[in-house]
């Protein structure tokens, strides 16, 4: 892909992250959104690429802009063809209450490289990279835990593992409990705590359970740059999903997607812009006549790039000093 479209892609995910932001703590999940997607759709208009909208905001008539489908871009005839998989406010409620880890997202490879997901639920399993290779979403979970625990040299007690908190996961919780692990419930996104368990530090082992598959596409990006695993199912969830995975060309209701599934292409950009603080990314502070972004910017293509860029941005009114700490 040309190599110029990682800091196109870096100031995309950063203008959706700022007008969010501005939002944060308002109580309106839907105008967080709103304001998220026009700003991250500009900053797209402006790239020289030809890009199509492989995982966005729903389809066509459901959204005004960064539907599935959608051409962006001001790329030429003969260009390379990518696909672009986007959340422009991943976790609108964390924004719209004030809560940790709501992040803008952009994914992209050439055409064909990421998996076209329905929106429906992907049961998930998702660790770092010194675990891959040693879980089975089909395993139990205490089988699970005790793989990860043995791969990272802990005890199963040491363990963080990621949930979100709804009823669907009760047993779960009752399974995670029996076995001695600790949990973190989540109310919303659960991309952010999926990325931040490949990363060492963050204090995240496993995120477990059931959430959407769009963002299952986009976690096994970031993990294809980072060297972590997803497995995940792929799991109706409305009258009328299994008619439409059939349709989509998803038959076999038993199939376990892997990375390499999720996110086939050898080359993959991937970009994360923090809105609110969370345990990977920092989310948007604003000074006088500026701001500050802290983002992750990666690639998978050899040899990787993982790169966190703090960045100050300051108006050509701007006549203070920066202070950095």
């Amino acid at each position: 892909m040309n190599t110029d479209l990682p800091s196109h892609f870096l100031r995309i995910t950063q203008d959706a992250a700022v007008a969010s932001a501005r939002t944060l703590g308002y109580g309106d999940k839907r105008h967080s959104d709103h304001v998220a997607v026009e700003a991250m759709r500009a900053a797209m208009d402006k790239v020289p690429m030809r890009g199509r909208i492989v995982i966005g905001e729903g389809e066509r008539d459901e959204a005004p802009m960064l539907y599935i489908g959608e051409s962006v871009g001001v790329g030429a005839v003969g260009d390379q063809e990518i696909d672009i998989a986007v959340d422009p406010l991943e976790g609108t409620n964390l924004c719209a209450t004030g809560a940790p880890n709501s992040i803008a997202v952009l994914a992209a490879a050439p055409k064909g490289g990421l998996l076209h997901a329905p929106d429906v639920y992907l049961e998930k399993l998702v660790v770092g990279p010194r675990c891959r290779g040693s879980i089975h979403l089909d395993a139990s979970v205490e089988e699970n835990l005790r793989a990860i625990a043995r791969c990272m040299s802990r005890q199963v007690s040491d363990l963080l593992v990621v949930v979100l908190d709804r009823p669907r996961h009760a047993t779960l919780v009752q399974d995670l409990r029996a076995a001695g692990a600790r949990i973190q419930l989540i109310t919303d996104g659960d991309l952010a705590p999926a990325i931040a368990a490949a990363v060492e530090g963050t204090g995240v082992h496993a995120v477990m359970g059931a959430g959407g598959a769009p963002e299952g596409v986009l976690t096994a990006a970031a993990l294809r740059c980072l060297g972590g695993e997803i497995q995940g199912r792929l799991k109706p969830a409305q009258p009328g999903d299994e008619e439409r995975l059939r349709a989509a060309g998803f038959g076999d209701p038993a199939h376990i997607f892997h990375t390499e599934e999720l996110a086939p292409a050898d080359e993959i950009l991937f970009c994360a812009t923090g809105v609110s603080d969370g345990s990977l990314l920092r989310g948007v502070t604003f000074f006088g006549h500026g701001h500050r972004t802290h983002s992750l910017l990666m690639t998978s293509r050899a040899p990787r790039e993982v790169r966190f860029v703090d960045a100050i941005h300051v108006g050509d009114d701007f006549r203070g000093s920066l202070r950095l700490s």
